[in-house]
């Protein structure tokens, strides 16, 4: 059961603005919330300090723990960036459902146990650094590790977004090759969810791509990311909108590297550049929400402008400007 707010009248400036309008928009469809949560940069405008603090102090063990409950007071949904790097346990899934009201949509990224062909030549990955993953694309894992434990959750989640970062062309020859490893993966797995695939590659933005797709169902994230087309240019490639859902990721800003993103921007408590063309594509997204009917999930980065929640309150205004 969702956690009661025990400060209703002390919420932040910013969370109190946003709140009602949000709740507004996802009754048209319009649901928009930003990649994770966790983070302390928002205390005091998206965050209650009072409520996490020991002898007049945050402790960061309680924020983590908690603040889920008082992010969804603002924000209909979210994307959880934490089961990209494992297969969560059943009890961090009833952890979380349990913090949020029934009405609240996550979307989680599925394991890069899925996603990645070679382990990156990474510290973290210890020896398997370098080497071929053998569940690249294993659908049976997929199910058993991942979507059986989220079965009785099925109608809280917007969708499992598999995310396939920059691979290799001596990975992966050629973008038909990816489509057709894709749709054959695509073709095994179970109904119930929504499913949606974020490509890092430029060139897999072709018509056959989108046309796998289309046929089993599922959406093409419309993402903004370092070497990917802007979010308006994705978003007019011919046969673009391959399922009755619309998923949108603006994590960084065209041209500019993660690490990059990072120091310019953390710790994420305010305002740093803004995007007007990302913004102004996240408008255009919305707003035709309600003509085409398809409901849209749309996702903000702090490392796209440095505090995802101002970047969402801008969107918001220009979609709906107050009189």
């Amino acid at each position: 059961m969702a956690q009661l707010t025990l400060f209703p009248e002390d919420r932040p400036a910013q969370a109190a603005r946003l709140a009602p309008r949000l709740r507004a928009l996802a009754d048209r469809g319009i649901y928009l919330g930003t990649s994770s949560w966790k983070y302390e940069g928002w205390l005091g405008s998206i965050y209650s300090p009072e409520r996490y603090s020991t002898r007049g102090r945050v402790s960061t063990t309680r924020f983590e723990a908690d603040c889920l409950a008082e992010y969804a007071e603002t924000f209909p949904t979210v994307c959880g960036d934490f089961s990209f790097y494992q297969f969560p346990a059943p009890n961090t899934w009833q952890r979380l459902f349990e913090q949020v009201p029934a009405t609240f949509q996550f979307a989680f990224k599925v394991p890069e146990e899925i996603t990645v062909p070679v382990w990156p030549r990474h510290a973290r990955y210890g020896t398997r650094a370098g080497q071929a993953n053998p569940a690249f694309l294993d659908a049976d894992l997929f199910d058993r590790h991942f979507l059986a434990p989220l079965t009785s959750y099925q109608d809280r989640i917007a969708t499992l977004i598999f995310e396939f970062g920059t691979i290799a062309r001596n990975l992966i020859a050629t973008p038909s090759e990816f489509v057709d490893r894709l749709e054959a993966f695509l073709g095994k797995l179970p109904g119930g969810f929504r499913y949606s695939v974020e490509v890092r590659n430029p060139e897999y933005l072709f018509p056959g791509y989108f046309a796998a797709l289309a046929r089993h169902g599922t959406a093409h994230v419309l993402n903004s990311w370092t070497r990917m087309p802007p979010l308006s240019d994705q978003r007019k490639a011919p046969g673009v909108i391959t399922a009755d859902f619309q998923v949108v990721r603006a994590l960084l800003r065209p041209g500019r590297t993660y690490e990059q993103a990072v120091t310019h921007f953390s710790p994420y408590h305010s305002l740093g550049e803004p995007d007007p063309a990302t913004r102004e594509a996240l408008v255009q997204i919305a707003s035709s929400t309600p003509i085409t009917g398809r409901p849209s999930y749309i996702f903000v980065n702090n490392r796209l402008e440095g505090h995802a929640p101002s970047t969402i309150e801008a969107v918001v205004h220009a979609i709906d400007p107050i009189r």
